[in-house]
């Protein structure tokens, strides 16, 4: 039996996601010959940037889908949420490659934010007893 399966599945998703985003990165950092730092605000900035925002954010939505999936399990909510989120990350590095505003990184940030705030509440909710 496996004790946290959405909670794995998840930090499985993101191992893979935050690979992917690191072999952007030194994708072009190849290309562009740059082995140390950045690009000064460059295509290769924008790929390090999406990387790290995803390291930033994905540590508190796996804690907060651990503490959540421990508290109650077999949520198949927190399963949708953790997909949808994992499909936002993917959205907003792809979409981190323009130069300006893109949909895909504006869905990214919407869903990342939304994904925090409302893991937050039902964390709280639960936790004071009220779920």
């Amino acid at each position: 039996m496996i004790v946290l399966p959405i909670t794995l599945t998840s930090a499985a998703s993101a191992a893979l996601i935050n690979l992917w985003l690191a072999v952007r990165v030194g994708q072009l950092r190849m290309r562009l010959k740059v082995v140390h730092g950045d690009d000064g605000g460059g295509p290769l900035t924008r790929r390090m940037r999406a990387q790290l925002n995803f390291v930033e954010n994905t540590a508190f939505v796996l804690v907060l889908i651990a503490a959540i999936e421990l508290a109650r399990p077999g949520q198949l909510w927190l399963a949708v949420v953790a997909g949808a989120y994992m499909l936002a990350r993917v959205a907003h590095g792809i979409g981190m490659d323009g130069e300006t505003a893109t949909k895909p990184r504006e869905i990214g940030v919407l869903v990342t934010m939304l994904t925090q705030l409302g893991l937050a509440i039902v964390a709280a909710l639960i936790a004071a007893r009220v779920m």
